[in-house]
């Protein structure tokens, strides 16, 4: 979005232009009930309204989500917004499990804030994440993040978004997206690659430039993904989670080094 900035230094103001992330609110719903409201950078909504019913544990499969479609809310000034996403459930298909409780809307900023209680957001995955075969090369792992920056164009014109990505043990990325909170960009690219292959997503590394916090690893573990590589550090929530549940975890990925916080054995040479 442009706008304008002042640049305040020492002895001199300058005005220029600026290109800000946008952030606006999201509602998703099945039906007409409200699963969730976040703030997101507007774009693949479709994509962030399945994924975080996949990575909510709520349906199985894309399959299980007959249609979406944007409702037309209508902002302050009277224009469509296009701030709401229904999703239609398809035939003989109920939500295998709830909306999560809250007690306050999600920001940009996390995916559990606000959920009843630490229990209830342990949501139990389907898949033995731990028993995923796949070996992973140190040298691959540790240019990850380097290949998901060069797909970040919003991230080079703002400086304001996260990235995601899910790739493959020999570093190809099969889906990259971006958004201001770095739970949505996990959900935008679970929900992409969950229309081309069904879950779980086994053998594949998902990719943040964030932090590993407990969230990311959840979703990881509920649609199968048994290895995390973070550009920042790991919560300790997040490592406990990665431990129990058998992910790899890496954290501080840049220049050619990691560190690894969880299921070592999978990843073989060095970087």
């Amino acid at each position: 979005m442009p706008r304008t900035r002042v640049d305040v230094a020492r002895d001199a103001l300058v005005v220029r232009p600026d290109t800000v992330a946008v952030e606006e609110p999201l509602e998703v719903r099945v039906g007409e009930q409200p699963v969730t409201t976040t703030m997101r950078t507007p774009g693949d909504d479709f994509d962030l309204a399945l994924g975080h019913l996949l990575t909510e544990g709520m349906v199985g499969s894309a399959h299980d989500v007959a249609t979406m479609m944007h409702c037309t809310d209508v902002g302050p000034d009277g224009s469509p917004t296009f701030n709401v996403v229904e999703a239609a459930l398809s035939p003989g298909v109920a939500l295998l499990r709830p909306a999560r409780e809250r007690t306050e809307s999600m920001t940009s900023a996390c995916g559990v804030c606000g959920a009843a209680s630490l229990d209830a957001v342990r949501t139990a995955s389907r898949f033995d994440v731990g028993a995923d075969p796949v070996t992973l090369d140190a040298t691959v792992l540790a240019g990850l993040p380097d290949a998901l920056r060069e797909r970040q164009p919003v991230f080079e014109r703002t400086g304001g978004v996260h990235a995601a990505a899910l790739a493959t043990p020999d570093g190809t990325l099969l889906a990259v997206r971006e958004d201001v909170g770095r739970h949505n960009a996990v959900d935008k690219v679970v929900g992409a690659l969950s229309r081309e292959r069904e879950l779980p997503f086994a053998g594949t590394v998902l990719v943040v430039s964030a932090r590993a916090s407990f969230e990311i690893v959840q979703k990881a573990a509920v649609v199968g993904v048994p290895a995390v590589v973070a550009v920042g550090a790991p919560t300790s929530l997040a490592v406990e989670l990665a431990a129990d549940a058998g992910i790899t975890l890496l954290a501080f990925t840049r220049e050619h080094r990691f560190s690894v916080y969880a299921r070592p054995d999978r990843v073989t040479g060095t970087a």
